[in-house]
């Protein structure tokens, strides 16, 4: 006699089917944009929609890869989902967003990088925050004066410049 298995193992993987979805979305999407692009691709077969439709098509693949694995129960037991750690990173994603134009790219980013060390445990703010600054204010130094590229200033970059 065979065995019955739960009603649960026969169920397809949930979650493989939201990525999946969302997959197809997104590929949906670039079709979407895609079909308004020029297709003048002059001399050449090459196009402004040729990687993006190529990108589309690999999406729209893995999107099917996907549900089918979610129906042969093809992935793995996950582990159980620690949401602190993942409200302390998109807590410093938040931040960086509102504090951009007013604090400037120094502090706003040293922020977000101590709010996620703190997500993957590095508990000392009082330490994370000034090296986060100190660091941030280096990559801005690196893009904005010796790159010329156009980063938000705040207080603590006009302060030197």
């Amino acid at each position: 006699m065979s065995e019955l298995k739960p009603v649960t193992a026969r169920r397809p993987d949930r979650a493989a089917l939201c990525i999946a979805a969302i997959l197809l979305v997104i590929s949906g999407v670039m079709f979407w944009d895609m079909a308004r692009l020029s297709e003048a691709a002059g001399y050449s077969q090459v196009g402004p929609a040729t990687v993006p439709k190529a990108i589309a098509f690999g999406l729209a693949g893995l999107a099917i890869w996907t549900i089918i694995a979610a129906f042969r129960h093809d992935f793995p037991e996950r582990e159980p989902q620690e949401v602190k750690p993942v409200l302390w990173i998109v807590g410093g994603l938040t931040a960086q967003m509102l504090l951009l134009n007013t604090a400037g790219f120094s502090i706003a980013t040293g922020i977000m990088f101590a709010l996620t060390a703190y997500g993957f445990g590095k508990r000392k703010l009082w330490f994370s925050i000034p090296v986060g600054i100190a660091a941030c204010y280096v990559i801005w130094l690196v893009f904005a004066k010796l790159l010329q590229l156009s980063l938000p200033a705040g207080p603590l970059e006009r302060l030197f410049f």
